[in-house]
This record gives C-alpha cells, structure tokens and sequence, in this order.
C-alpha cells in the first residue's frame, strides 16, 4: 500500500512557449528559469518576422516570451505581428535594455508584463 503523496501529474505544469530571441544561449537562459519554476516548457525560438507568422500555422502557445532589442527584429515589431495575427496569447517581454518608458509604452499597447 502506497502512503506517500500521490504521483504528481507530469502534464500539469507543461507549458507551450513561444521565444522571441535572436539569441540562443538568451533563450535557453529563460528555458532554465521556467524549469526552476516547475515547469516543463514545449517551446520554439523564433528571430524573424516571417519565422513569427509561420510559428501559428497550426501550434497553440500559452505564452509569448520575446526579447525586446534584436538587431533585424525588434520587440516592437513582434508585438505588432502577433496581434495583427489576432492572436490572443500573453506576450511578456523579457529584456536587460528596456527602460521604463518603453515598458509602459509597450503595456498601453497591449502587452501582458
């Protein structure tokens, strides 16, 4: 007879993340903090525009975690692309550069933190 804790549920903190990041070893940095926090993200790492488009053709995400200053794509950009898409995903910005100005710039336009 088991009387420890039950099992816990391997999907329940399973998290479908999209990056936004010119940088691998950036991205894989937050990856690591996720995984810190219990969670076991599904994730893809984009760097374009295009990239971005594509990264909906038929993949839900839970979250948006972009990088604000990219040199070909900026988080700005991103943002746009994402809700002329209407796509309705939380979109944080994950950045060392952004300033608060811009961040409360970029939150009246709509994104989640």
């Amino acid at each position: 007879m088991n009387t420890g804790p039950p099992a816990a549920d391997q999907t329940a903190n399973s998290l479908r993340v999209l990056i936004i990041d010119d940088s691998a070893d950036d991205a894989e940095l937050v990856l690591r903090e996720l995984r810190r926090g219990g969670y076991a993200p599904d994730f893809r790492r984009v760097d374009t525009a295009e990239a971005l488009a594509s990264a909906f053709d038929g993949e839900t995400w839970q979250v948006i975690l972009c990088d604000f200053t990219m040199p070909k794509f900026g988080g700005i950009e991103a943002h746009s692309t994402v809700r002329r898409l209407g796509v309705d995903v939380p979109f944080i910005f994950v950045s060392e550069t952004m300033g608060e100005d811009i961040a409360v710039a970029a939150m009246r336009a709509g994104a989640h933190d």
